[in-house]
C-alpha cells in the first residue's frame, strides 16, 4: 500500500462519522436517552480523530497523484485547503463532543444546550465536508466536475 491508498482508505471517515453522530444524536434528543446522546458525543471523536488521519495521509496522496499525467495542481491545491478547513473545524466538534460528554455525564444544567449547539455546528461541519469531498472526487473523477 502507497500513500494514497492509505489516504483513500480513511478519506471517507470524516464525513461519514459526523452523519452518523448527528443522527444518534438526534435520536438520542427524540427518546430522551443520555446514554444514546453519550454515544453520538464518542462518535463525534472519533470524527476529529478519524479527520486528523485523514489529513495525515494527504500528502504522500498528494506526492503521488501530481506524478499522474492529466491531474490538475490546482484541483489539488483547492481540495487541500478545503481539507484543511473541514479537518480544523472537525478538531472544533471533537473538543467540543468532550465538553458535551461531560457535561453530560456531571448532569450539568446547561448539557443540553451543548448537544443542540453541536447538532447546529455539525450541520456546518457538514457542508465543509460536502465541500472537501467534492473537491478530492474531482481530482481524479472528471465526470464530476
Amino acid at each position: 500500500m502507497n500513500g494514497a491508498h492509505y489516504h483513500l482508505v480513511l478519506n471517507h471517515l470524516p464525513i461519514i462519522i459526523p452523519i452518523v453522530a448527528l443522527l444518534v444524536l438526534i435520536g438520542g434528543f427524540f427518546v430522551k436517552s443520555e446514554i444514546v446522546k453519550r454515544a453520538a458525543y464518542c462518535i463525534f471523536i472519533l470524527g476529529a480523530i478519524a479527520a486528523f488521519a485523514a489529513i495525515a495521509t494527504g500528502e504522500g496522496a498528494e506526492d503521488l497523484v501530481k506524478q499522474i499525467d492529466g491531474i490538475s495542481k490546482s484541483l489539488i491545491h483547492e481540495h487541500e485547503e478545503k481539507a484543511e478547513v473541514f479537518a480544523l473545524l472537525s478538531y472544533i466538534l471533537g473538543i467540543t463532543s468532550i465538553l458535551a460528554l461531560w457535561s453530560n455525564w456531571k448532569k450539568k444544567s446547561y448539557a443540553n444546550y451543548i448537544g443542540y449547539a453541536i447538532i447546529a455546528y455539525c450541520l456546518v461541519v457538514l457542508y465543509f465536508a460536502q465541500q472537501t469531498g467534492t473537491t478530492g472526487g474531482e481530482i481524479r473523477h472528471s465526470e464530476i466536475r
